[in-house]
């Protein structure tokens, strides 16, 4: 991102008489959380912008000024594509379609090929990029760790074509085979839950609280709220104990495979 926010952080910041870690105490937030936004490696929350604002006396200027890019992603999801980057763990819930970061090319255009209203071959290709850029997030040998609760649904509805729903249901298991990842399944003999309500992503992190997105058909929300955070985590956590063991859920995701496979 721009580091206009950061290096203006940082006037601030240096104009009050302060240093990071007294901003950081008076902002009730950890020094590295200061250091790095000044360094414009991190996007603060709308919450802690405000607490930013307080602490430096600067009206709604941080809280109502968030930096963007151009990064080809929707305008409501983008700060959750910042955090997603640097979060030590990742838990996906995902209703419709598999959660981008572990999509294939294949499957990434398919589903943006399918946007309304349409776009244009140039325009799905820039989207493809950057979906595949979040991705490589999972190249890091030691963080995020990832789970999965995949809807049954998400495996039998074919997105661009069998060969491209096997070669995604096979990349889910390569993912899963490594260690770092966890697919889970919620099969439909469950019936109802709640969380099928919304597409879910939580995230932790190293040095800042926990958030929650949450994202419906061209909407989506960052939560920041502890409470709120705290009761969506518990929604998931009630619905990963429902949902198909990890063998189990692997066992599922290659039969399937192997079904669309049959389909050719």
């Amino acid at each position: 991102m721009s580091n206009c926010y950061g290096d203006w952080l940082k006037e601030q910041r240096l104009a009050a008489g302060m240093t990071q870690q007294e901003l950081a105490d008076a902002a009730v937030m950890t020094r590295s959380h200061i250091a790095h936004i000044e360094a414009g490696r991190r996007i603060p929350s709308k919450e802690d912008a405000r607490r930013l604002d307080r602490a430096l006396g600067t009206g709604n200027v941080l809280s109502s000024s968030l930096p963007g890019d151009d990064s080809a992603v929707a305008n409501y999801f983008e700060a959750a594509r910042l955090l997603e980057q640097q979060a030590t763990m990742i838990r996906e819930f995902a209703y419709s379609f598999i959660p981008g970061i572990l999509q294939t090319e294949s499957y990434a255009r398919a589903v943006l090929s399918a946007a309304f209203p349409p776009v244009s071959e140039a325009e799905c290709d820039r989207l493809v990029v950057t979906r595949l850029e979040r991705a490589k997030v999972l190249d890091n040998p030691v963080s995020p760790v990832v789970w999965a609760l995949l809807d049954e649904g998400v495996l039998h509805r074919t997105v661009g074509s069998p060969d491209v729903m096997s070669e995604q249901l096979k990349h889910l298991v390569h993912l899963a085979e490594r260690g770092r990842t966890r697919i889970h399944v919620m099969p439909y003999s469950v019936g109802a839950y709640q969380l099928v309500q919304s597409m879910l992503t939580l995230m932790w992190f190293e040095d800042q609280p926990p958030v929650a997105y949450t994202e419906g058909l061209h909407m989506g929300k960052l939560h920041d709220s502890p409470a709120m955070v705290t009761r969506l985590q518990g929604i998931y956590d009630l619905a990963m104990s429902d949902a198909l063991p990890l063998r189990q859920s692997l066992t599922l995701l290659r039969a399937t495979a192997k079904d669309y496979e049959s389909h050719d």
